[in-house]
């Protein structure tokens, strides 16, 4: 077969990453609180109506919620109360709503403060007042305050450690739910004097679990301090004398199905993996693709995941099918280098790697949220682009794909060829949209 000419094979190229781009804002606009939570939001109670929201999403939920019971119910702000925090670059305005924005992955003494006044605002809460929780991912980091003699130091230097080793988020937040006085259900507690509590939550776990979504402060907590032992210990995790304390102290494992403090509390999910991913299924199919979706849960280690994802585009191509390969889930990554990067990029690097420029073929992983790994800044990277040219414009830059992925330097390899996708913050986070265009 005769190979198109390098014009040719650019314009086919830049073709495939419009469409991918496109598809990509699609699944993003799906799971923005916009779009998802209007529907949800429940007439106001005879009391106050105090707002607390965590997470990517916290501000966009915040102010989505505030315009909603203003416009729609007349509230003021003598009815509307409360504080969201987001992560750094993702705050919106919401009347009647303090917003802070503090840091992600790794917390700092701005969440601390927040989630200090969030405690505080919960338990103020009377028998006349509904409690509106609105959670998204990130939650976690942006709700932090160690229990016990635990520094923010220290419990940084936890979150580091976990994020290093490569486990899967589950196996995180059952550690920072026990050396937490927010998570695991413990906000639910504070809350236990409200009329009502209700948690609106948008997933970015597999399986939307709620225990699991911003460590589920609101909901009972299935795993134990034995639980959270186990995982330091297997992962290798190395803990000050302060969280040995708590893992090891009865007194402190979080509150489990039956507590009263659930008794007045509802959970629902107004937004998961799927719904993005779907939007963008749709969106493939209106361009004339079958889809083939692979799954909204997957986990395990990126560039492995990505090179079997190569193997079927292959087998695709060979059986003469233009299609969208669409995925989602939490990859992860054992750090052994020196780079930086996050999951999707280490995964569209090893995609770019195991399909070896392969013609027709093109692909873009990034999170949802607008970043992927990085330096806890708004401008970080999302993810990359992958098209047949990747690697040839790679090698002519001086660059060693191979030998990047090694060094887990995917964020230097696409800002190099100007492949990373920089969305900047969605307000949102549904985890992570994998597509893969063939044909």
């Amino acid at each position: 077969m005769t190979a198109n000419p390098p014009a040719v094979q650019d314009a086919q190229a830049n073709a495939l990453r419009t469409l991918l781009t496109g598809f990509l804002d699609e699944a993003i606009a799906a799971a923005h609180p916009v779009k998802c939570l209007p529907a949800h939001l429940p007439p106001p109670s005879p009391g106050r109506l105090i707002i607390l929201g965590a997470g990517k999403a916290g501000g966009s939920m915040a102010a989505v919620a505030s315009q909603f019971y203003r416009e729609q119910h007349g509230l003021g702000e003598d009815r509307i109360v409360g504080l969201a925090v987001a992560r750094h670059g993702y705050g919106q305005d919401a009347p009647g709503i303090r917003m802070v924005e503090a840091g992600h992955p790794v917390p700092d003494a701005a969440g601390i403060e927040a989630t200090k006044e969030a405690l505080r605002i919960a338990g103020q809460a009377g028998p006349e007042d509904e409690v509106l929780v609105l959670l998204s991912g990130g939650g976690s980091a942006n709700w932090i305050a160690p229990a016990g003699d635990l520094t923010l130091p220290e419990k940084q230097a936890i979150t580091k450690a976990l994020l290093r080793s490569g486990a899967p988020i589950g196996e995180i937040n059952t550690v920072r739910k026990h050396i937490s006085r927010i998570k695991g259900g413990r906000l639910a507690v504070a809350a236990r004097n409200a009329r009502s509590l209700l948690t609106l939550a948008i997933s970015d776990v597999p399986f939307d679990d709620p225990a699991v979504i911003a460590s589920g402060p609101t909901v009972p907590d299935p795993s134990t301090l034995a639980d959270a032992r186990a995982i330091c210990e297997r992962r290798g995790i190395p803990l000050p004398d302060a969280a040995r304390v708590l893992l090891n102290n009865p007194a402190n494992e979080t509150p489990k199905a039956g507590d009263p403090a659930f008794a007045r509390a509802e959970y629902r999910i107004i937004a998961r993996p799927i719904d993005a991913l779907e939007a963008a299924a749709a969106a493939a199919r209106g361009a004339g693709y079958e889809v083939v979706m692979l799954g909204s849960d997957l986990e395990g280690e990126a560039r492995e995941v990505a090179a079997e994802h190569a193997r079927l585009a292959r087998e695709i191509k060979a059986a003469g099918r233009k299609a969208a390969l669409i995925s989602g889930g939490e990859l992860t990554v054992t750090i052994r280098g020196e780079g930086e990067g996050g999951p999707n990029q280490e995964y569209a690097l090893a995609l770019a790697i195991a399909l070896d420029g392969e013609a027709g073929i093109a692909g873009i992983a990034a999170d949802t949220d607008g970043t992927d790994g990085g330096r806890g800044e708004a401008t970080d990277p999302a993810g990359g682009l992958v098209d047949p040219t990747t690697l040839a414009r790679a090698r002519a830059a001086g660059l060693d794909p191979a030998a990047m992925l090694a060094d887990n330097d995917s964020t230097r390899f696409f800002e190099s060829i100007g492949d990373l996708v920089r969305p900047g913050p969605t307000r949102t986070n549904v985890n992570d949209c994998r597509i893969i265009l063939v044909g």
